[in-house]
């Protein structure tokens, strides 16, 4: 049994596969094939914090593979009424056959993991978002080719994203160049020893944007940190991605958003919405990609 916990759980030979799976899967759906290999099978989602892309792909994709969703707000569990997460998990994972967590801290879904009798997927958490990358790096290789020696500028707050961006530098070997304002520097790099080819920091953005082959971002303000959101927006002021940074990017270099958006705020609508954007493919990926890395955790490598 595995889980899915932090991007660097699979190894690169695996991400080879998952998309290449994820292509197939992709394929199937729009050509309206119908493959459903998890007929009975439940995947439970629990939600302790809110999300629309992260529900609708793991609920659609399930459906597509012939499985049931079941979503679970903490509020309609006795999880957020105090319930160890041992004991949850220990329920659940008899109960179902894979487990999606999208919750705060990382401790929270390692700890209902080692209790699960299931797999276990990070829908995100405040460290890591690894589903997130994995449909972020699939979409940029269907578009670009490899990633492989490329150069990705994320602009913004080290948040879980980013972090986890820094653990898929070191796995695909591309070079991570983070801009971000004093305070907010990245400073937690897992024990890992990362040379400049995979990580530079930058306090100036369009200096981190140059030569570019992605540049990505995020929301200043996300979830957890709503307190702080005058501070944060004064702070980000100067770090919004905008028609005049991506051109200091490479020529043909691509414009990627977790979203939500706030345009206007950490980007343009000239970007988010312009030709080097693939933020709607970028969303689309993830339920393709989650797909892959269920039927993986459930039934290992298909061999056709």
């Amino acid at each position: 049994m595995r889980h899915y916990l932090q991007f660097k759980d699979f190894t690169l030979d695996e991400y080879k596969y998952l998309f290449k799976r994820a292509t197939v899967l992709k394929q199937k759906l729009r050509a309206g094939e119908l493959y459903q290999p998890l007929i009975g099978r439940v995947l439970a989602m629990i939600f302790e914090k809110s999300s629309t892309r992260t529900r609708v792909s793991f609920e659609a994709g399930m459906a597509q593979l012939g499985g049931h969703a079941m979503f679970m707000a903490s509020k309609d569990t006795q999880l957020g009424r105090g319930e160890p997460i041992e004991d949850v998990a220990q329920v659940i994972s008899r109960m179902t056959d894979i487990v999606m967590v999208r919750t705060f801290e990382q401790s929270i879904i390692e700890r209902f993991a080692e209790n699960s009798r299931v797999p276990v997927i990070n829908g995100l958490t405040n460290e890591y978002h690894p589903c997130q990358i994995m449909a972020d790096i699939f979409t940029y290789e269907e578009h670009h080719g490899s990633i492989e020696g490329k150069t990705v500028t994320w602009i913004g707050d080290s948040n879980n994203v980013s972090r986890t961006w820094l653990q898929a530098a070191k796995i695909f070997n591309f070079k991570l160049k983070l801009a971000c304002p004093a305070g907010y520097e990245m400073t937690v790099l897992d024990g890992l020893e990362y040379g400049k080819e995979h990580f530079e920091q930058y306090r100036n953005p369009f200096e981190a944007a140059h030569g570019a082959d992605i540049v990505t971002t995020d929301v200043s303000v996300s979830m957890g940190y709503e307190r702080e959101t005058l501070q944060r927006k004064k702070d980000f002021l100067n770090y919004r991605v905008t028609e005049k940074l991506m051109s200091e990017a490479a020529k043909d270099a691509v414009f990627l958003h977790c979203l939500p958006a706030h345009r206007g705020e950490e980007v343009d609508p000239e970007v988010i919405d312009g030709p080097q954007s693939l933020v709607w493919d970028e969303a689309e990926n993830r339920m393709h990609t989650q797909k892959a890395v269920i039927e993986y955790l459930l039934l290992g490598e298909i061999k056709d």
